[in-house]
């Protein structure tokens, strides 16, 4: 049974998480849909990883509401509750020596209902590995191991933290078509991430954070339109640019300098370029790199904060 679409599956108000001096949620308001991929993205330190663990019961607010599939943690039935989720965490430490398919069996004992291990065996794409002890596994298949054991009791709402940091590109995507397949069967997802690509291509809505708060939120496509723009122009060049000359450069809707590079926010690329070459020429400079991409969630953050997703 998957979450009930007439009610949010997640839901937080005011949600305030200190450490000492440290402020790790601050403030945060948050609404997840029932049957949505909803990420959580923002650089290391942004408090997504707390933001999740008070979600998912493992953390103790210290103010807020915070309500999952339609309660609260603290409220005498947590061990119902629990057994609705699956929760794969940022560091899953398993058994080294238990097998592939004992470590689900071992997962799947702790839920009164849930999938035969069979079953999921075959969704993560392990069945090769059934008999390998974890410790002999790949970065790529522990990180499917371990989704898998979140997935074993047949949740309704799965909780993913950073789930294909450090692994190889056809590991991404392998994970990937996991969490798709979840979604496509009901389930509501939440995860954390600081890849604009895995977010892009999985979640129906983002949330940016930063310092605690939720700085944007909405889907990918419109948080990218929000820009204005859709390319974006990095260069550098020898010589002293005079940066707001090149604000004033048709088809350019914003200008930053971070790191010896200038980038401008494109609207219409075809008059932005000959004009950019004609302007770098005019100030008596050389041109000395130029690249340019299409706009990006990355590229969202930078405009609001000056700094890099992956800026710690």
């Amino acid at each position: 049974m998957k979450a009930n679409g007439s009610q949010p599956a997640v839901r937080c108000q005011g949600l305030i998480k200190r450490y000492s001096d440290v402020t790790a949620v601050d403030g945060l308001d948050l609404e997840v849909r029932a049957g949505e991929c909803f990420g959580l993205l923002g650089p290391n330190g942004a408090g997504k990883t707390t933001t999740v663990e008070i979600l998912e019961g493992l953390t103790a607010a210290d103010s807020g509401v915070v309500e999952v599939l339609g309660r609260s943690w603290g409220a005498g039935d947590d061990h119902a509750l629990q057994e609705r989720l699956g929760a794969q965490l940022q560091e899953t430490q398993l058994a080294e020596k238990l097998t592939v398919e004992e470590t689900l069996r071992l997962f799947r004992s702790f839920y009164t209902r849930g999938h035969e291990v069979d079953e999921v065996i075959r969704q993560v794409e392990l069945e090769e590995k059934r008999a390998s002890r974890v410790g002999k596994l790949s970065g790529g298949q522990k990180q499917r191991l371990a989704v898998a054991c979140a997935l074993v009791s047949d949740p309704e709402l799965l909780f993913l933290d950073e789930p294909t940091t450090g692994l190889d590109p056809q590991a991404r995507l392998k994970l990937w078509g996991i969490v798709e397949n979840f979604r496509e069967s009901g389930g509501t997802t939440l995860l954390t991430t600081h890849y604009m690509e895995e977010a892009t291509r999985l979640c129906d809505r983002v949330a940016i954070m930063d310092h605690g708060k939720v700085i944007a939120m909405g889907t990918p496509a419109d948080l990218i339109k929000s820009l204005g723009a859709d390319q974006i122009v990095e260069f550098t060049a020898k010589g002293d640019l005079q940066e707001s000359r090149f604000a004033r450069l048709g088809g350019v809707s914003a200008v930053r300098q971070r790191e010896g590079r200038i980038s401008l926010t494109v609207s219409d690329i075809g008059a932005a370029l000959p004009a950019l070459l004609a302007e770098v020429k005019a100030q008596n400079a050389e041109l000395v790199s130029l690249t340019t991409h299409q706009a990006t969630l990355e590229d969202v953050f930078v405009s609001m904060t000056g700094r890099m997703l992956r800026d710690g």
